[in-house]
């Protein structure tokens, strides 16, 4: 099809602002992307929709016009739901590449238009799929009376009599035909073995189908990349986020006209794929706000403030302030040319999907942002339930940590997550404790990349390892020389004692009270019966006298071993 025709077809509210010489350039797929760069995905021949978010200076337009340009793009599309109108520096830097540029009404959806595109560009390839799209346009809808993946897989069922599933990475189901008598679901040990055997195939470069066995069954198995992409640079940059589509057949000796089918099939589910990854979009840049709030020393206040706007979002109707829990991985390949961030930042966000959720709209209760090579998850947990009246501490039953654990995180997604990274690649995961306000932030971070750090110690390719694992130190304690230990609690304490001695300032119980409430001004205050100001002045003079910094996680937990071996 050619960007005429799209441009005539009054349905879907498109407005030439330049390029009009260009129009009978051929429209081979569709993209939308907000990324900075989108080189990677893109083979030519692409509309690339567009809501700007890339856009921060004048500047930027150039520059992501020149990508388009080089990259043989058909046309630009852009939405005019965030900016109300497209600036002029991008239609001057159209003008110049001689790429056709369009704006998109804010009542028209990008997913009404790509539907649009795939249907015509898939009807051209294979007649019977375009009959399939449109009988049930319902398929790339949104809200409640959309059909997504499962209507296109009821299809396979009833008109070529094919079971299929639609699996994650790590084989979690996503979607499956839900047509009476279609069988049992899939069991969970079919979908992480068709989900490594996928991952293993995709690594060695090869083209699918890949045909596999599994649970006395064939499957052929369809990778499903997002609309418009094309081939990544290097398949390590994709090979852990793609779904793909188990298909309960042999495909080894079916006809083109079938196997084209099957590709637009997948053409339509990555459809899907993409509008789940756009929906996460607002998470994503919440977390990156609190996350830079954290890194940068920001107050607990201006903190806390973006938190109880990210709490309704994460867990809607939730009536309390909820805990937090800090997440960290990272995704490392051998030579190190690959960037990691982005491919941990989905390998996450797939990994923290709630395990209970099912259906086209899968429960995301955490926001994931990836800063330089590690992925950084915000994980909400609900606040834990108060002990009923007259239940007295010996009566209740020992209540276990809140939220998650590095030794069962992993646990079901190891196998398919290790042929994915074959032998040059390695996931490491770091989990912090629950903390119970913004100021325990910063301490959640450092501890869940200092428990990432562990992680990377172990030999293997997908390791974790939790908070509880920062105190195994313990253990090692009655090992220390004794010479070395007085030496190491002298340097950090004997100079709180001489102080205390003189002034009966009780900076070490000051000291102990503020590690054993992590760092928690308020909490601290309240045990030791003091007002903060007096609390601060106290934590002052300790790192004055000591020249140490109580904010860092490595000075926290020198103090904590120092209390220990005294």
């Amino acid at each position: 099809m050619r960007l005429r025709a799209l441009l005539e077809t009054e349905t879907l509210g498109l407005r030439l602002l330049g390029g009009e010489d260009e129009l009978d350039r051929s429209v081979r797929g569709v993209m939308t992307t907000d990324l900075r760069d989108p080189s990677r995905y893109l083979s030519g021949g692409e509309l690339v929709l567009t809501g700007l978010a890339w856009r921060r200076e004048p500047e930027d337009s150039e520059r992501f016009v020149r990508i388009l340009s080089a990259a043989g793009v058909a046309g630009l599309a852009a939405g005019e739901a965030e900016m109300r109108s497209i600036p002029d520096d991008l239609v001057q830097a159209c003008a110049r590449h001689r790429l056709p540029l369009f704006s998109v009404v804010e009542d028209v959806s990008f997913a009404s238009i790509t539907e649009h595109v795939v249907r015509q560009v898939s009807s051209e390839r294979a007649g019977d799929l375009a009959a399939v799209v449109e009988r049930h346009r319902r398929l790339m809808t949104s809200g409640p009376a959309g059909g997504g993946p499962e209507v296109v897989l009821d299809l396979l069922g009833s008109d070529l009599d094919l079971r299929a599933w639609v699996l994650s990475p790590t084989g979690r189901p996503i979607a499956g035909s839900s047509l009476a008598g279609a069988g049992p679901e899939l069991p969970a040990a079919v979908c992480a073995a068709l989900a490594g055997e996928h991952l293993a195939a995709s690594r060695t470069g090869r083209r699918g189908p890949h045909r596999v066995s599994a649970g006395g069954n064939t499957y052929s198995l369809f990778p499903i990349s997002g609309v418009g992409r094309g081939a990544a640079r290097d398949v390590r940059e994709s090979v852990l986020s793609d779904w793909l589509l188990a298909v309960e057949a042999d495909a080894g000796d079916w006809p083109a006209e079938r196997l084209d089918l099957l590709d637009g099939v997948t053409q339509l589910i990555a459809v899907e794929r993409d509008r789940r990854d756009a929906a996460r979009t607002v998470r994503r840049r919440l977390a990156q706000e609190v996350l830079e709030l954290v890194q940068t020393g920001a107050a607990p206040a201006e903190i806390a403030a973006r938190l109880r706007v990210a709490a309704p979002v994460l867990l809607p109707g939730l009536g309390t302030a909820p805990h937090w829990q800090v997440v960290v991985a990272r995704v490392e390949w051998d030579g190190g040319d690959i960037p990691g961030g982005p491919v941990a930042q989905a390998l996450l966000e797939e990994v923290l999907v709630d395990p209970e959720a099912s259906g086209t709209e899968p429960s995301d209760r955490i926001a994931v942002a990836h800063l330089g090579d590690e992925a950084v998850a915000l994980v909400p947990l609900p606040a834990l339930p108060t002990r009923p009246e007259g239940l007295e501490p010996e009566d209740a039953a020992p209540a276990a940590a809140p939220g998650l654990h590095a030794d069962t995180l992993l646990a079901a997604v190891r196998e398919p997550l290790a042929r994915g990274l074959d032998d040059d690649g390695r996931l490491t995961l770091g989990v912090s404790a629950a903390v119970h306000s913004a100021e325990g932030l910063r301490g959640a971070l450092e501890e869940a990349r200092h428990a990432r750090r562990v992680a990377a110690a172990r030999p293997g390719r997908v390791c974790a390892a939790g908070h509880q694992e920062l105190a195994s130190h313990v253990l090692l304690l009655p090992f220390v020389p004794d010479d070395v230990r007085r030496a190491f609690t002298a340097r950090l304490l004997d100079p709180l004692r001489d102080y205390d001695n003189r002034h009966r300032a009780e900076l070490i119980p000051t000291l102990e009270a503020f590690l054993d409430c992590d760092g928690s001004w308020t909490r601290c205050a309240t045990r030791l019966h003091l007002h903060v100001n007096t609390l601060r002045y106290r934590v002052g003079r300790i790192e004055q006298l000591t020249g140490r910094d109580l904010s860092r996680l490595e000075d926290k937990l020198d103090f904590f071993l120092a209390l220990r071996m005294s």
